[in-house]
């Protein structure tokens, strides 16, 4: 055998231990199969119970008013808003005024006439974050168990121990964001004219993106840690603050002025607003280049400071 072959040998490449990582996180994770139902069931609970049971749709309703079955109007008076010409005689023509009325008010805030659907998108964005918060206290546990070290003591690259829970994290939450979609379709999920099965390619790709950026934050943060108080105690910190102040219940042009500049430079924003451009919206494109934008640079920079981070910091 050559010198040359033993050489190679003794010094893994980045691809070869990144792989032989990222099987054991997935492996770890296929025969836990109780862990993949929880994480599942989390967000189908909230979108499930709070989706339907927060209907929206019925505060614009014309049966939630006590209308009269006679309104008594002069000939040539207008009792509607501008741009909506009709007379209102009688209560069936004031119901389907407000009926309407109600159907425009939903679709100016939510962009959409369903808030199931406006809300089941944010789930999306929900499990993102309830499954990549696991990468930081899984590579707490494996310092715990010794494994962690066993892999330090060998030629693989740190850089390569880093992302294979990046990826690990990242292929679950594109795995069960799928099941949530399917099953939020299941449910009466109400996709845009201009949806087509093309359109989860970028849906996976937001996802992606924002997967790699999240992992790396929870994984810098527990880098050093040998506790898992640790990064239980930031995730359950920062993990309600990332989701309401963001687009995933309510729009944000609704918010305070003060929570509007917070979802402005949140994540988990963008994630939604491009999900939701890319399903449940008619396509703004501008606005979808923006989102992508934005979630490059969020994930480009926390996955260099990851990396960074574990050759500095990641150590027996």
């Amino acid at each position: 055998m050559s010198s040359s072959k033993l050489v190679d040998e003794a010094r893994p490449s980045l691809i070869r231990g990144l792989r032989a990582l990222l099987f054991r996180e997935l492996k770890k994770w296929l025969e836990d199969p109780v862990m993949v139902v929880m994480l599942v069931l989390q967000p189908l609970i909230w979108m499930g119970l709070l989706g339907k049971a927060m209907n929206i749709n019925a505060l614009f309703s014309a049966n939630n008013m006590n209308l009269p079955q006679q309104i008594h109007v002069p000939g040539d008076a207008v009792l509607s808003p501008p741009g909506l010409r009709f007379v209102v005689l009688n209560g069936t023509k004031l119901s389907q005024f407000f009926n309407e009325l109600g159907s425009k008010m939903m679709q100016g805030v939510f962009g959409t006439t369903d808030y199931f659907s406006f809300m089941s998108i944010g789930m999306v964005s929900m499990i993102v974050v309830t499954t990549t918060m696991f990468s930081g206290m899984s590579i707490v546990w494996d310092r715990r168990l010794g494994f962690l070290g066993k892999v330090l003591s060998t030629p693989v690259s740190r850089a390569a121990i880093i992302f294979s829970k990046i990826l690990n994290a990242t292929l679950r939450a594109m795995f069960q964001a799928t099941v949530i979609l399917a099953l939020a379709y299941l449910l009466g999920l109400q996709l845009s004219p201009t949806f087509t099965p093309m359109n989860l390619l970028g849906v996976y790709a937001a996802i992606f993106l924002l997967s790699v950026g999240l992992s790396s934050i929870f994984i810098a943060f527990s880098i050093r840690s040998t506790r898992l108080e640790r990064p239980m105690q930031f995730i359950s910190l920062i993990t309600m603050p990332l989701m309401f102040a963001s687009n995933i219940f309510f729009p944000i042009n609704l918010m305070p002025d003060w929570l509007q500049a917070v979802a402005k430079v949140n994540p988990l924003t963008y994630l939604t607003d491009a999900v939701r451009q890319l399903t449940i919206l008619p396509t703004n494109f501008t606005a979808l280049a923006w989102d992508f934008a934005y979630l490059i640079a969020f994930s480009a920079v926390f996955a260099v400071i990851g990396v960074l981070l574990s050759w500095r910091y990641l150590s027996l």
